[in-house]
């Protein structure tokens, strides 16, 4: 009988991927679209995306799929192929190539959702047939240089923090759901004008774009691909790239390096710094900003707390 799961542990496959020396490539889609039976989906895939060597996460549920994947160069063409005719509606689906290929991902982990993105927004409050209209990195480009046009930065604040167009507003919330909700509110005078979404590839302006549209805008345009589909739209094209810093990403490699702006600062020094990392202490597994100087200090630890406090327990250990 085919196994269906992992068995081995993370630990051992990070260990693994660390020291593996095979050639991959980071690809990110998303699509909605109605399944009626997601756990065949997920078991079909799982099956094949273990033949092909493919690690990564991927979310099913009955609304679409959302995947992160890293796949061995050798096998992309297969994957892709696989991918796209295993339904008439994926045929053409968007596929995000990420913009460095570190490694990524050491597990393949597929899981059947409610949702594949955690919005919390009724059903009731948008229409995925009514979305905002797709730019591309020429557009984006002319975009820019229109005061009139307002950008809307629809990831978390951290993922601002680090990079983002320089004209785009963000708000600073818990939930997406929230920001939402206060972009609504802080927009309320402005539905008429041109407003242009942006997040990582692209999935949250769907349903941000028409969650907008829910609520009286008018002209609402996301921009095709997101992030990683303008930095590889605007290469193709050979023409200028407008943002700044660097693209947050939710695997291994933390952020993906765009341009040489540094925009954040260092948690502890408030020098000038853009590298994240998870606090040492098991017990916080903060994420926060470290500078080179304050990781020697602190030894990779948030906080003097954390430090003392593991510092304390490696005595007891002892």
């Amino acid at each position: 009988m085919t196994v269906l799961h992992n068995l081995v542990s993370n630990k051992k496959l990070k260990n693994k991927m660390l020291f593996d020396d095979v050639s991959r490539i980071t690809i990110s889609f998303y699509k909605y679209f109605l399944i009626h039976n997601p756990k065949k989906l997920r078991d079909d895939w799982y099956i094949n995306f273990k033949r092909f060597g493919i690690l990564g996460r991927v979310y099913i549920a009955k609304e679409g799929i959302n995947a992160q994947i890293s796949i061995p160069i050798n096998m992309y063409s297969r994957a892709k192929n696989f991918i796209r005719n295993y339904s008439n509606v994926l045929k053409d689906v968007w596929i995000n190539i990420a913009l460095d290929n570190r490694k990524a991902f050491w597990v393949l982990k597929m899981k059947v959702k409610n949702t594949i993105l955690a919005d919390h927004l009724s059903k009731n409050f948008y229409d995925l047939n009514y979305t905002g209209k797709y730019l591309n990195a020429i557009d984006v480009n002319i975009m820019l240089n229109q005061k009139n046009v307002i950008f809307l930065d629809i990831r978390n604040c951290y993922e601002y923090k680090i990079g983002h167009f320089k004209r785009a507003i963000n708000i600073p919330v818990n939930t997406f759901k929230m920001q939402l909700e206060e972009i609504i509110k802080f927009l309320k005078d402005e539905k008429e004008k041109k407003i242009v979404m942006y997040c990582t590839g692209g999935i949250r302006c769907e349903k941000a774009s028409a969650f907008m549209l829910y609520n009286g805008f008018k002209n609402i345009y996301q921009i095709k691909g997101g992030i990683i589909g303008y930095v590889n739209s605007a290469k193709k094209y050979g023409i200028p790239i407008f943002f700044q810093g660097k693209n947050f990403v939710f695997d291994a490699r933390i952020s993906e390096k765009v341009s040489n702006h540094v925009l954040s600062k260092c948690s502890q020094c408030n020098e000038y710094c853009d590298f994240y990392k998870n606090c040492y202490n098991q017990s916080c597994h903060n994420l926060f900003l470290q500078c080179l100087k304050c990781s020697k200090k602190f030894e990779n630890f948030c906080s003097k707390h954390c430090y003392y406090v593991s510092k304390m327990k490696s005595k007891i250990i002892q």
